[in-house]
């Protein structure tokens, strides 16, 4: 209780500062409250959610919140009005302060829940619609205030304002702290008396670009990676260089002493504090659950631990049940030693990941779905081939267009790149086809990872990575499942670059060593594949390209604009993920690095491959049209056909796509009538201005671009960015751990190369082909360091809102948006009714191939957990 006691006084000096600026306008406030008695009253409701009471961090602002209520210093709201200019100028007059009511009678309920609270205001004849109104937090402590809704407004009723954002106390702001109605207002029709509270609030939410923002700051601006590793690492700064990248939000943070270029770092403990807008930052739920604090123990403490624990262990897995043991009973190392190493962790953060037994065993994995109901066949052909279509990075197979298959990359510097395969080397896949028929045919495809990754292999096999880059040859037979041919694996020329690559080709083989060197070499293209996956398609399209989109929404579209409306659930704790990745996942030596075959020269590579980054092209339709899998056909649905028809991914994101550019399209109809209002709609050319010109600095002269100058550029703009917050992302994250956690099927590091004839590596592949596999892809370490990690990202949070629903049923007061978005919804149920449907079918071999594994990426909902389904609204883990 001393204790106790000790801490509430050191909270009470703490917060000296915003409890004397609540002393000192408690008397004037006690004055407002005694005038605003009399008079026609209009009752209000507000629900927020205070600081949890029950953390003793907290309890001290508590009490001071509960004094100065006794003071008169509480909670003051003043209407704006949108109709009545004040008589000083054209801003909407301010009516008279207004209280929130029992406060100190008020039960705080458990765990930050929701306080409903009336407050009673003073209304003035003639003041007219009530569109705006200030609140002043006279606390020690900030609130979350969900909204406030007024009752029976003379001549209007009912008047919602949906506020959804932390309010600190007054002293924290240079302004009060001002909420519109959810009314929606293009620029040039906002009413009058709000068009400088909308233009001031802007400019507030940009600030100035200096100093270092504190938690309570809402200001969005941009900023360079130069915050993932300290200086002299070897890891370049990305952005505004040679080394092209999109914007992140800055932070202000101060720059490290060896070099003012880079951003100084916190302490990996200090991983959820990094600043982001807070209203930005994971909800409280979120922060509460699974998601919130399982990373950063991962990092802090679990990785440690588990280095030390592979000194008690074998340190390597020496056949494919080793690993089966992790899902069946864990891992055999004595549960005292684990409870030494890891005597820091804290219940509840991984109840859930660290499942423990009393049978001396820990770290007992879900089992993964690739692997539930067939041990063995992940290790097929087909399955390899199918994940091409139906896995967690279906977005890489394209159509052969060319044989042999060519190289873009500079000849000048990279000398000759092209494939050395030949007709001789497939045709025994081909169904009785020459090569020129099966090109005309459109049946050869191809995985390719060559280009992207021949210019950095040298450097990524200068560290303990051992790889190749890849090509992966496919032919599309009768049914519409896809048979590897040939696997080209190449390595750059030993004299030099300039001497081309050394290639080599390996082909299916069913017994024997043959069939063990096929394995690898399909190995070989997984690792591939899978570093591409986290480290492209996943962190750099989706992750890293939105933050500039997120940050200059809120920097030039208002509250009160429709895109904003439209777009802004899209966002939801993007930008917190995105900092607390370049915190501990991204960064140098981060777990990133770590558990994938890129190393250290992981982010380099991704702005390298970030130069041929096309924001058209993220589009499905057009991404899709760029990879020779489909053609323009205006009788086919969605306007394409596909020449892969059995293809889950591309066949269920049509439909989403297409559900999604119909609800955009009807939507943003109600505003925009014609192309003049796009031209002439100030907010929105800013917006988009910004987002090419800063957020995407580096790229800001390609002519690709959108103009947006007319309806149909709109329309695609705004589609394609819900594309990538909503399902783009859902179809590369929360397949992570159903097909990646058994690490056998999709390894992300090679550790030695193709073994050689005679060598001893030959000889251990001759007589334990299994531990030879297991020896060449990811350690014991590395497996369980990467199966944590993805475990806990494959997962849904407590509080995910799913495409086609809202976190607030009243996030606008448009009825025919309402009913659009109600449409929509409908629409977005009907699509997942489909999927399901066809996951039926056994005829569409590719929805669930040999691991039996439907195609449920794209099922729009979920519940919470490890599902391998859901469609969340934006990119939130």
């Amino acid at each position: 209780m001393f204790s106790i006691g000790k801490n509430i006084v050191e909270g009470a000096l703490n917060t000296t500062g915003d409890l004397a600026g609540s002393v000192i306008n408690a008397g004037s406030n006690i004055a407002g409250q005694i005038s605003n008695i009399g008079g026609q009253k209009i009752k209000g409701k507000v629900i927020l959610m205070r600081s949890n009471v029950l953390d003793f961090t907290e309890f001290h602002s508590s009490l001071l919140d509960n004094f100065t209520e006794l003071l008169g210093g509480g909670v003051s709201l003043q209407l704006i009005s949108a109709t009545q200019t004040s008589a000083l100028d054209s801003r909407g007059k301010v009516g008279k302060k207004a209280f929130l009511e029992k406060w100190l009678t008020s039960i705080p309920p458990l765990f930050a829940g929701e306080s409903v609270f009336q407050v009673n205001f003073t209304w003035e004849d003639g003041f007219g619609f009530p569109g705006a109104f200030f609140i002043q937090n006279g606390h020690t402590s900030e609130f979350f205030l969900k909204s406030l809704t007024l009752e029976d407004v003379p001549g209007y009723g009912r008047v919602h304002f949906d506020c959804n954002s932390w309010v600190y106390p007054s002293g924290r702001y240079k302004k009060d702290r001002m909420f519109f109605a959810n009314n929606t207002y293009l620029p040039s029709d906002t009413p009058n008396p709000l068009r400088k509270y909308r233009e001031e609030e802007l400019l507030t939410l940009r600030g100035d670009g200096t100093g270092e923002r504190k938690e309570w700051d809402r200001i969005y601006d941009y900023d360079i990676y130069n915050d993932l590793s300290e200086p002299g690492d070897g890891r370049p700064i990305l952005g505004g260089s040679q080394f092209p990248y999109p914007r992140r939000g800055r932070t202000g943070r101060p720059r490290e002493w060896k070099d003012s270029n880079y951003e100084s770092r916190l302490p990996v403990i200090s991983g959820l504090n990094i600043y982001v807008p807070r209203d930005e930052n994971f909800g409280h739920l979120k922060l509460s659950d699974f998601l919130g604090f399982a990373l950063k123990s991962l990092v802090s403490t679990v990785q440690p631990a588990l280095v030390n624990m592979v000194d008690f262990s074998p340190g390597e897995f020496d056949k494919f049940q080793d690993v089966h043991n992790l899902y069946e009973g864990g891992l055999p190392v004595p549960l005292d030693v684990f409870r030494n190493l890891t005597k820091d962790f804290t219940p509840p953060m991984f109840q859930e990941l660290f499942r423990t037994d009393n049978d001396q065993r820990f770290l007992k994995f879900s089992p993964p779905q690739v692997v539930k109901e067939d041990k063995f066949a992940w290790q097929t052909d087909e399955e390899f081939a199918r994940e091409m279509l139906a896995g967690v990075n279906p977005l890489i197979i394209r159509r052969l267009e060319e044989f042999p298959p060519k190289s873009k990359l500079n000849s000048n510097k990279y000398g000759d790149q092209h494939s050395k395969i030949t007709e001789e080397d497939i045709k025994f896949g081909l169904e009785g086809l020459t090569v020129d028929e099966a090109l005309n045919q459109k049946r050869l495809y191809i995985l390719d990872h060559h280009d992207a990754l021949m210019p950095y292999l040298r450097k990524i096999n200068s560290t303990k990575t051992k790889t190749y880059a890849t090509r992966t040859l496919l032919f599309l037979k009768e049914d519409g499942t896809l048979r590897p041919l040939v696997i080209e694996l190449s390595l750059p020329h030993p004299q030099g670059d300039q001497f081309g690559a050394n290639s080599k080709q390996y082909f299916p083989a069913e017994e024997g060593v043959q069939k063990s060197i096929w394995q690898l070499a399909k190995a070989y293209v997984v690792v591939n594949d899978a570093g591409y996956h986290q480290l492209i398609s996943h962190w750099l399209n989706t992750h890293a390209v939105q933050e500039p989109f997120v940050i200059a929404t809120h920097r030039q579209l208002s509250v009160l604009h429709p895109i904003h409306k439209l777009l802004v659930p899209h966002y939801k704790d993007t930008m917190f993920i995105n900092a607390f990745a370049r915190q501990v996942l991204v960064n140098g030596d981060g777990l990133l690095e770590r558990t994938h075959f890129q190393s250290k020269y992981a982010m380099e590579l991704s702005s390298y491959i970030y130069k041929e980054w096309n924001f058209n092209e993220q589009a499905l339709p057009a991404d899709l049209i760029k990879r020779g899998v489909a053609v323009e056909d205006a009788s086919s649905p969605h306007g394409l056909k596909l020449l892969i028809e059995d293809y889950p991914f591309a066949v269920d994101g049509l439909e989403i796509w297409s559900t999604i550019k119909t609800w955009v399209t009807n939507y943003c109809s109600l505003y925009y009538k014609d192309d003049s209002a796009i031209q002439n709609d100030v907010e929105l050319q800013s917006w988009w201005k910004e987002a090419r010109e800063k957020g995407h600095a580096d790229k800001k002269n390609e002519t690709w671009w959108p103009k947006l100058q007319n309806f149909n550029e709109l329309v695609e703009t705004c589609t394609t960015i819900i594309w990538i917050s909503s399902a783009l992302h859902a179809a590369v994250n929360f397949g992570q751990y159903p097909y990646g956690g058994f690490i056998p099927n999709r390894p992300t590091i090679s550790r030695r190369h193709m073994p050689e004839v005679g060598s001893a590596e030959y000889k251990e592949l001759e007589s334990k082909p299994e531990k030879a596999y297991l020896n060449t892809i990811n350690s014991m370490l590395q497996t369980l360091l990467g199966v944590s990690l993805i475990e806990i990202l494959s997962r849904h949070a407590s509080d995910e809102v799913y495409l086609g629903q809202r976190a607030s049923i009243e996030w606008t007061s448009d009825k025919a948006a309402l009913e659009v978005f109600e449409n929509f919804g409908k629409q977005v149920f009907e699509v997942e009714s489909r999927i399901i449907e066809r996951n039926k079918d056994v005829n569409l071999k590719n929805r669930t191939g040999p691991v039996n594994v439907p195609y449920t990426l794209l099922l729009p909902s979920s519940t919470e957990g490890l599902t391998g389904r859901g469609i969340p609204n934006s990119i939130s883990i």
